[in-house]
């Protein structure tokens, strides 16, 4: 390589951390630059608009996006180097790892080729992904809300009555329970019905996001398949294309067995991989212990999991339907096809990869699609009312109960007998008792 082509095309790397950013240049085997900023803003000389062009290689994580796609703004190839592999680098040999050496491997890395890449998503499926990351974490903190509330009830020996989540706040507040721990759990029970409100309202918004995909529709024709686990696949797989075979795609999200048969010795099969995204491989689960718990005999993947589950158990069962399962809805994005039953009976999941659907059968999957998300959308909508209602009550007994409390004479006589606890005495004598069993008792 003469001196104007390695001007031309330069060969960086950069280790991403949270605080800081290594960047390493190597030309003909040998380190010529190192650089440690603590943002982007400080390598603008060295990687700007401005700069020769180069190849730079970064690590996938969560910055990895973002950097890419600044890098590629100010003209330069980025590698994204996909982090299950990185060891076949270098990175970590000899037990030296830390961010300026990672960088220098990254670097020489790029120099001599052969790194493996991860896939980049495109904008469109970020976005999903970063809003069902957001519906994520509400449902995760609403269900420790809900646990956590009981828990305290069954400390103070309360019961609490049995319900959806939808209608645990309500219940709970009408619930008869001893004053102590309605004081105790009231502060959990505010958060929880504004996390209520908040969830409902992405979940509207997430409505909005999956009707500029036509393939979820498409997806949630699978028996199973719901919005999310549909938007889920859609994000993560992104392009279907980019898979050869429906094991690939198993393969991608962790379903197939390990394996361990070197050494010429019969086939040794162990449990799933577990690699690539857990979230998805969980909802493929769920809707994999649907399918089985529904019973439909109509229904060939049902027929196929329970005579799995004669033979190895439901456990077996279920895994072995979650990764046939992602399989055919990678099909159906393929085709363009809505899920057909008795295509599927009749040539397996090979062969219904390869049929071709009639218009009829695609309309009639696409209007139950259609009906399933008016259904979601007035599900969400009711949700948002009915805990917005929740949350605007409360705000208004609170407000009510702050005036009673600067003005109320059995307040002060409260507060000057030093008799904080006695909550009962001011419920029976107070003008707003209503108010004050509502808030306190």
């Amino acid at each position: 390589m003469g001196a104007q082509e390695r001007l031309a095309v330069r060969n960086v790397a950069l280790d991403l951390a949270a605080r800081k950013i290594a960047f390493c240049e190597v030309a003909d085997g040998k380190v010529v630059q190192r650089r440690t900023v603590a943002s982007l803003r400080g390598l603008e000389d060295l990687l700007g608009p401005d700069a020769p062009p180069a190849k730079v290689a970064i690590e996938a994580c969560r910055e990895a996006w973002a950097v890419h796609d600044t890098l590629t703004g100010w003209g330069h190839e980025v590698l994204l180097v996909d982090t299950t592999r990185v060891k076949r680098l270098g990175i970590g040999d000899h037990g030296r790892k830390n961010d300026r050496i990672d960088a220098e491997v990254l670097a020489r890395a790029v120099e001599r080729g052969g790194i493996p890449l991860a896939h980049v998503l495109s904008p469109a499926r970020r976005e999903l992904r970063l809003k069902l990351s957001v519906r994520r974490s509400l449902v995760e903190t609403q269900t420790n809300l809900v646990v956590t509330i009981r828990g305290i009830a069954r400390a103070q020996s309360d019961a609490l009555p049995r319900c959806d989540t939808e209608h645990f706040v309500e219940r709970v507040r009408t619930a008869a329970i001893k004053n102590e721990t309605r004081g105790v759990i009231e502060p959990l029970l505010h958060v929880l019905a504004h996390t209520q409100q908040q969830l409902a309202q992405v979940d509207l918004e997430l409505e909005a996001l999956c009707a500029q995909e036509p393939v979820i529709a498409l997806l949630t024709s699978a028996p199973g398949v719901g919005l999310i686990v549909a938007a889920m696949f859609v994000a993560v797989i992104d392009e279907a294309h980019r898979f050869k075979n429906a094991h690939q795609v198993s393969s991608y999200l962790g379903l197939v067995p390990l394996e361990d048969s070197s050494g010429g010795g019969s086939q040794r099969l162990g449990s799933i991989t577990k690699k690539g995204n857990s979230y998805m491989r969980a909802l493929a689960v769920q809707a994999a212990w649907t399918i089985l718990r529904a019973n439909d005999r109509s229904d060939p993947l049902c027929n196929w999991a329970q005579a799995v589950a004669k033979r190895r158990g439901k456990r077996i069962a279920v895994i072995a339907l979650a990764r046939r399962l992602v399989g055919v809805l990678w099909a159906m994005w393929r085709d363009g096809t809505v899920y057909d039953p008795s295509s599927l009976a009749r040539a397996g999941a090979r062969g219904h990869e390869r049929h071709a659907h009639d218009l009829a059968l695609q309309a009639e999957g696409l209007r139950r699609a259609a009906e399933k998300a008016k259904t979601r959308v007035r599900d969400a909508e009711r949700r948002l009312s009915r805990a917005t209602a929740s949350v605007t009550e409360r705000k208004g007994l609170s407000t009510s109960l702050r005036v009673h409390k600067r003005t109320c004479r059995c307040q002060r006589l409260e507060r000057d007998d030093g008799e904080r606890s006695n909550r009962s005495w001011v419920s029976a004598t107070c003008p707003l008792a209503c108010l004050m069993r509502q808030d306190t008792s």
